[in-house]
């Protein structure tokens, strides 16, 4: 099978498009024929080393993938060979053929096509469990999301809109906000250009933000954990600008708010039958058209080197798919790409 190949944790340029043999499904596990894979900032990191996870040498990287399975190991119950599916593991989406856990593959409902299919899951269930199991975002409430153009970001946006909040977005550009804004942000701040303490009291009329979820780090953790409300909750997700934040505890103190871990990928490992009706209520919902996941641009896969360098400047609005195979099921359909912005 073809497939990108990681031989050494060099980073992007390290990478190879070749050849490995197809993986072999064992007791409790699913290959997937892959005809999508989404990129992630994750990806990025893994390949280089960074990631708090390594894989053991040569893996093929990409988490989140998408196709018709092809076989299935013992005891394996909730996918049968045929079925088309989402599917995710730590890495092994860029390739022609991935075998994930049964508890990392979903059915696809009818109408969610391959490459919005391989966007859904590591995105949203990211933010869904973030924002709804650990911080029990209530309605009326307002949440603060950094890095709102990103994956994970605009899924944010998606999610607490449709819960009822009031959402802003922070963004590194105006123009990012604006794609912010289209799913559904109330109000977006370029905190590159404008007093982002200044402006969240504003927002807020002085009261502050109810729950930050915080995908960028640096200096904007700096200046939103002094804007947080009574009883907020701050939700650190990433560190894109690549300096994991500090904070001084009195902060939280006076406040009274809390800084809650959400790893969603240890969570999904650890409560999968929690994880699977998750993962069925969140494709239903994009069915349906409740959730609109945002794939800016659909590459081949032989572009993988230029996705993962556009994500590793930050360069992508939400999710970067790479087309494995053409399917006359669901045909390839591109949508515009911005790539302007070098900020998260």
């Amino acid at each position: 099978m073809r497939a990108v190949i990681c031989s050494r944790f060099d980073g992007i340029e390290a990478l190879e498009l070749g050849e490995l043999a197809d993986p072999v499904p064992g007791p409790g596990e699913v290959l997937v024929d892959v005809h999508a894979a989404a990129l992630s900032f994750m990806d990025t990191l893994m390949v280089a080393g960074r990631y708090q996870m390594k894989p053991q040498l040569p893996f093929v990287p990409g988490s989140d993938a998408a196709g018709v399975v092809l076989a299935i190991g013992e005891g394996v119950k909730a996918v049968r060979v045929g079925d088309r599916v989402a599917c995710s593991h730590w890495h092994g989406g860029m390739a022609e053929r991935m075998v994930a856990p049964e508890r990392g593959v979903v059915k696809l409902p009818d109408g969610v096509g391959f490459e919005i299919g391989s966007s859904v899951r590591y995105a949203y269930g990211t933010a869904h469990y973030a924002l709804m199991n650990r911080a029990q975002l209530r309605p009326g409430e307002t949440v603060f999301v950094s890095g709102a153009a990103g994956g994970i970001g605009l899924a944010a946006v998606d999610v607490a809109r449709h819960a009822g909040a009031t959402v802003i977005a922070g963004t590194s550009s105006a123009a990012r906000g604006e794609v912010a804004l289209r799913q559904g942000a109330a109000h977006a701040v370029d905190y590159t250009r404008e007093p982002l303490r200044d402006r969240l009291r504003d927002l807020t009329e002085g009261r502050g933000v109810d729950v930050f979820l915080d995908n960028v780090g640096g200096a904007v953790f700096g200046v939103v954990s002094r804007v947080m409300a009574w009883g907020g909750r701050i939700l650190p997700i990433g560190f894109t600008s690549g300096e994991t934040p500090n904070l001084p505890m009195n902060l939280p103190l006076l406040k009274n708010y809390s800084v809650v871990g959400c790893y969603w990928g240890a969570w999904a490992e650890r409560q999968p039958q929690e994880s699977r009706a998750a993962d069925e209520s969140l494709f239903a919902a994009v069915a349906q058209g409740i959730f609109r996941p945002q794939v800016s641009e659909v590459l081949p896969m032989a572009s993988f080197a230029e996705g993962l360098q556009c994500l590793s400047r930050r360069q992508v609005t939400g999710r970067l798919v790479l087309r494995v195979k053409q399917s006359a099921a669901t045909p390839a359909k591109p949508r515009s790409s911005n790539r302007q912005d070098t900020r998260p």
